[in-house]
């Protein structure tokens, strides 16, 4: 894995090393805004399927954003098509289905396609998206193996494309704050990190209740963002892993994926990690014991609005819409033709199945995993 290694802009958090998880560049450290690159231009996005977070956070968010905007839709339902169209004034032209998906090469009014599918379509859906010459923006976890997330990177590399992975709590304020006080050792070295994220899930027959669609359980879903937590507060790559099941009280229910985990990181700097991820039971904390103090955000992970506090007091940070944030810092980065920070790329992403996949490995045989190879 990736070890700890320094990130410099104009002597960014005054040279203190961190890891790929360094905070966007859509704030300064302190959550400010910054200017947009070419106000007035918005790329266009399509959000491809229309299921509850596109419906529910996505597309509002685009009515919120400054550099972006809802440019088209793929959606395998006529009916949605036909409600989305009126709802947000979307040409017919821009509407696609997933046999026409392709066609979207011609359309140069779609400059970022957005994957919003099943964890077992990502690789399908952003490959194709590449080939058809636009830019990729895939939901999380990027993948289900480390090899589909590698031929992500490559597709994209091979047509001259960004790919960046939905990563929206980097550009949120609380996390930001979470980061610097971990990373610049505010408290002093961090001890000790709690980090889980769980809830009861209803429907049963849902996709992410089905292996082949979504890789697992909870941890491909809400437990993505423990693993993420962990790593952003303390700046570091773990070194090895240990993890447990949980047992199945509901076995009917979860006779395809796992219905509770638990694993525990170790790191370079000797801080250690435990984490939990649930379908039956709520949880959602980021909590660091550090030398000289603590710090916790709770809620910690979900659509906000967040809360922090810390050994000295609240942590008081304006709210914002994570997902404008996330879509607007991105396409900041695609008007100025940069590289997107690597926080956010495929590379992250794939750092992070690989980890997902690490964790499954330990559980399943009882032995503690190595990380460092």
């Amino acid at each position: 894995m990736t070890q700890l290694s320094t990130f410099s802009r104009r002597q960014f958090l005054a040279g203190v090393g961190a890891s790929a998880l360094t905070l966007p560049s859509l704030t300064d450290a302190f959550g400010n805004p910054m200017p947009t690159a070419q106000p007035g231009r918005k790329l266009g996005i399509a959000l491809v399927g229309l299921g509850s977070y596109s419906k529910n956070q996505l597309a509002p968010a685009l009515q919120q954003t400054k550099n972006c905007r809802l440019a088209g839709i793929v959606t395998g339902t006529p009916s949605k098509a036909e409600e989305w169209m009126k709802k947000y004034d979307i040409p017919k032209a821009n509407v696609y289905d997933y046999k026409t998906f392709d066609r979207i090469a011609d359309n140069k009014d779609i400059d970022v396609v957005y994957v919003v599918l099943p964890n077992s379509m990502h690789r399908e859906y952003v490959v194709r998206a590449a080939q058809a010459g636009k830019h990729v923006i895939c939901e999380k976890p990027m993948a289900i193996m480390p090899q589909e997330c590698q031929e992500m990177i490559d597709a994209c590399k091979k047509a001259n494309k960004q790919l960046a992975v939905g990563y929206r709590l980097h550009y949120e304020p609380f996390t930001q704050e979470a980061m610097r006080l971990g990373q610049q050792k505010v408290f002093g070295p961090i001890k000790f990190v709690e980090s889980s994220d769980g809830f009861r899930i209803g429907d049963p027959g849902q996709w992410r209740m089905k292996k082949a669609l979504a890789g697992g359980g909870p941890l491909m879903d809400v437990g993505i963002y423990a693993v993420q937590g962990a790593r952003y507060v303390t700046g570091e790559e773990p070194i090895s892993v240990t993890a447990q099941f949980g047992p199945k009280t509901e076995p009917q229910k979860f006779k395809d994926v796992e219905e509770t985990l638990f694993w525990q990181f170790q790191f370079p700097s000797g801080a250690v990690s435990n984490s939990t991820t649930s379908y039956t039971a709520g949880v959602e904390r980021l909590y660091a014991s550090c030398q000289d103090g603590w710090f916790e955000l709770s809620p910690a992970f979900g659509y906000g609005p967040l809360k922090g506090r810390t050994s000295k007091g609240p942590i008081e940070k304006p709210v914002v819409n994570h997902q404008a944030m996330h879509m607007d810092g991105v396409c900041e980065v695609l008007f100025q033709n940069k590289p997107l920070p690597d926080h956010i790329t495929g590379a992250e992403g794939m750092r992070d199945v690989k980890l997902l996949q690490a964790i499954y490995q330990a559980a399943e045989t009882g032995r503690k995993i190595d990380l460092k190879g």
